[in-house]
């Protein structure tokens, strides 16, 4: 059961003059909901946009979440070369697929789709930060050199959208402890922790070392080589699916 026609409704005509006198940086509106059949189950989108920068967010639901405690939320952050591309520097693809299957067979669940691309420092400077990769630099290493820390981000508006969801409290599905204690920051109810299990690749398992080494995700990466080249021959066997595809 999706959230019922009533609720939405009553979400749309409180958003519509909504404002946040206190903290308008981070101050969003529900603009619009509709539903979205997907090929990981039933969602309904949830569109969202913060009044300060016009920049648009978006939460895909799936079930009545509404006035919902402990409902299985992942925060992802945009990652259009994973995300639409499917870059194999990272996993952010990866973690996607994986969390909106999840949930999509649970009774409940959202995933917040954040505008926050390369950890919050834009589309250019990840495509520079890139470079420096090639050079030889780190993820931490690339953002530093170009006067960035490690992880710009920031969940505030997160800790909003699920505000104006009227969720009581969640489960996050993540890795980084840091996502944790900054929704915990912005008064986030938080009952468990679920990891995202993704295997590792040969071509992002420098990235995914660097993340629980300097950014202390909490990542299992002893994998078997066996497992590994598993994982890697279903990378290939997906991207050469590809080239078939209209």
């Amino acid at each position: 059961m999706s959230i019922p026609k009533t609720v939405v409704d009553q979400l749309l005509r409180e958003n519509e003059h909504h404002e946040c006198p206190d903290s308008p940086e981070i101050c969003v509106r529900i603009r619009a909901i509709a539903e979205l059949p997907t090929r990981f189950g039933d969602y309904q989108v949830v569109a969202f946009q913060n009044n300060y920068d016009n920049k648009e967010h978006a939460a895909f639901v799936h079930g009545n979440v509404f006035e919902q405690s402990g409902v299985p939320v992942r925060i992802h952050s945009e990652c259009l070369t994973g995300d639409a591309i499917g870059s194999l520097r990272c996993d952010c693809r990866d973690q996607l697929i994986d969390t909106l299957e999840k949930i999509g067979k649970m009774d409940r669940g959202i995933v917040l789709y954040l505008r926050q691309e390369g950890r919050g420092i834009g589309f250019a400077n990840k495509i520079r930060a890139y470079q420096l990769q090639d050079a030889g630099a780190d993820t931490v290493e690339a953002n530093e050199m170009l006067g960035f820390r490690p992880d710009e981000r920031d969940y505030g508006i997160a800790a909003h959208m699920l505000g104006s969801l009227h969720v009581n409290s969640i489960k996050i599905m993540t890795n980084n402890p840091d996502k944790v204690r900054d929704l915990q920051n912005h008064g986030v109810e938080i009952v468990e922790r679920i990891p995202v299990v993704v295997p590792p690749t040969v071509r992002n398992i420098g990235y995914l070392e660097t993340k629980a080494r300097k950014m202390g995700h909490l990542l299992d990466l002893e994998q078997n080589d066996e497992a590994r080249d598993a994982s890697d021959r279903a990378v290939a066997a997906g991207a050469g699916a590809g080239k078939n595809r209209p």
